[in-house]
């Protein structure tokens, strides 16, 4: 016979700050999320994530809040749509981790179908990084790596 649990008390989720965690042991190096509302565009992120030896985490921007309050991944990549604001909701969440950690983590690349740094695009100081569309291998997997190699240092 099993002992029945009849605590009837659900399980409060705390954040790393009351957990006296420290955020940074937390980052998973070896997971990229992939967020933007075009599943194509995400299958080629996330095989771009795979050639630098990276898992991905494809999520839409509907969706990706959620995994990042369960999962610090070493990068984000957005995708920006049209016009660079498909996953503006999640800039909040990004800039509230980083100021957790005290660094620079995740760090977050925004594809983006302008060129520019973040800051003359005018964009969240969040975003580290901006990669012009059309996706190439040859485009997002270096600053892909860069990014990730960074913030392990």
């Amino acid at each position: 016979m099993r002992p029945v649990n009849r605590d009837t008390k659900t399980v409060n989720h705390l954040s790393l700050v009351s957990r006296n965690v420290d955020p940074e042991m937390l980052t998973d190096f070896t997971r990229v999320l992939v967020v933007g509302k075009s599943p194509v565009n995400r299958v080629v992120v996330s095989k771009i994530v795979e050639r630098s030896g990276l898992k991905p985490i494809s999520e839409s921007p509907e969706t990706a809040a959620t995994t990042l309050r369960s999962l610090i991944p070493g990068a984000v990549v957005l995708d920006g749509g049209a016009d660079n604001k498909d996953c503006e909701a999640l800039m909040s969440g990004i800039d509230a981790l980083r100021r957790t950690s005290g660094k620079s983590l995740p760090s977050v690349i925004l594809l983006s179908t302008k060129n520019g740094t973040p800051e003359s695009l005018g964009l969240s100081s969040v975003v580290d990084a901006v990669v012009v569309k059309p996706i190439t291998t040859e485009r997002l997997q270096p600053v892909i790596d860069r990014l990730v190699e960074l913030g392990r240092n």
